[in-house]
């Protein structure tokens, strides 16, 4: 499994080819010459440790992020008032249930919606 990020200063775009925001911010990165590793995240999941690490990075709680349409969301028993840990968990076991995209550079991340959202972490990031 990939860390979040391999260095301060790598930034990583959370990716569903299948998702069309994701793709739109991929190609803002790509159009802009913004070098990025791209993770798909439903093939190489993240683990509930890195979840954490990507609430506490886009300082928000999980049922901010959160697709509450996914059927997953009620297979996994979530619902109002769900605790961060239990979405936490279902996010792990269920990809699927992880907002896209998101962008993770040093301490921040930003979920891409919209696309442009991205952008806000490239600051020097161009090689």
């Amino acid at each position: 499994m990939a860390p979040l990020t391999a260095a301060p200063d790598e930034l990583v775009l959370l990716h569903n080819p299948r998702c069309s925001k994701s793709r739109a911010a991929r190609a803002l990165l790509e159009e802009r010459g913004v070098a990025f590793r791209e993770r798909r995240y439903l093939e190489d999941p993240l683990s509930e440790d890195e979840l954490r690490e990507l609430a506490a990075r886009l300082g928000a709680p999980p049922a901010q992020w959160v697709r509450r349409s996914e059927t997953a969301y009620a297979q996994a028993g979530l619902g109002d008032g769900a605790s961060d840990a239990a979405i936490l968990r279902a996010m792990a076991a269920h990809p699927i249930l992880i907002e896209r995209p998101i962008a993770v550079r040093g301490a921040r991340a930003v979920v891409g919606r919209p696309p442009e959202r991205v952008l806000a972490l490239v600051g020097d990031a161009r090689d």
